[in-house]
């Protein structure tokens, strides 16, 4: 880790607290509960989602507009008209929003609409994207590789700062491995470590590592656990009709049962989770 000179840490309290919004941040003493569909379907579907999850301990939205997808024949996203669909829940709830990027041409447009920009596990390493949002003035969340090591992860992170960007959240999300049970195996070791490298908020994205709903909340708790600054976690009002990635979404009540069984266990870590950061809705559905 000798050439990670930004993303190191200076010293055992060396922390970044990033700021999300006005009243979010993640890095801090408070947790950082992000919930939301894999994918941005219609208006309906996040009017539901914000409103049910504003009024909880969650404090940022998630949604994608823009999909990497295995099959080029399964749904991309709605891009342009997702980003609008998104805008219109943050400032009718207040709550903060994370999507994703997948391309330096999109970096502009989706900057507009949301709070923080994403980058995903397939873009870890793609340089040119990385130095692009490094010049961005929005923070990043920067996933794990499928398969890549934790220096590769912190590299890809120095990647972001050296080009003008210290805003970085960087999100364990499984790795894959020899085991078809789950979807990819959470490494919290991985967690564990990078608290002790690098000085950049570090949470943890159980519901891809589990790929099976039924595992997520126990993989959240333990994240919590064992030090990391935060979740984001995938839920659907119809977890069964999610147009992507059924198998692994919560119902948005299980979303708020699971948000607020953390309360204890970030007590016990010495970390607290603030109420929602929404409200009621401030304008009519138009």
């Amino acid at each position: 880790m000798q050439n990670a000179k930004l993303v190191a840490k200076a010293s055992s309290d060396h922390k970044t607290i990033v700021q999300l919004s006005d009243q979010v941040t993640v890095g801090g003493q408070d947790l950082l509960i992000v919930g939301g569909p894999c994918t941005v379907e219609d208006s309906k579907q996040m009017e539901a989602v914000a409103s049910r999850l504003a009024v909880a301990p969650v404090q940022a939205l998630r949604g994608g507009v823009y999909k990497p997808r295995t099959s080029p024949y399964a749904f991309q996203g709605l891009g342009l008209e997702g980003l609008n669909i998104l805008a219109g829940v943050r400032q009718r709830y207040g709550l903060p929003v994370i999507t994703e990027v997948m391309a330096i041409a999109q970096i502009e447009e989706v900057a507009t609409y949301a709070d923080v920009l994403q980058i995903g596990s397939r873009n870890m390493q793609n340089f040119d994207l990385l130095k692009a949002l490094g010049q961005a003035n929005k923070p990043v969340v920067l996933k794990r590789g499928l398969a890549a090591t934790i220096e590769e992860f912190v590299m890809a992170a120095e990647y972001i700062l050296s080009h003008g960007n210290p805003n970085v959240i960087m999100c364990e999300r499984g790795i894959r491995s020899f085991d078809s049970y789950t979807r990819n195996v959470l490494d919290l070791g991985a967690v564990v470590a990078l608290k002790q490298i690098t000085h950049l908020p570090v949470i943890v994205d159980p519901s891809h590592a589990a790929g099976k709903r039924e595992l997520v909340a126990d993989l959240a708790r333990a994240a919590i656990a064992c030090g990391a600054d935060g979740l984001i976690v995938e839920c659907h009002p119809e977890p069964e009709k999610s147009v992507s990635d059924a198998r692994q979404a919560l119902s948005l009540d299980d979303m708020v049962n699971l948000a607020e069984s953390l309360q204890p266990i970030a007590a016990a870590v010495g970390r607290t989770i603030p109420s929602g950061a929404g409200s009621l809705p401030r304008l009519s559905l138009v």
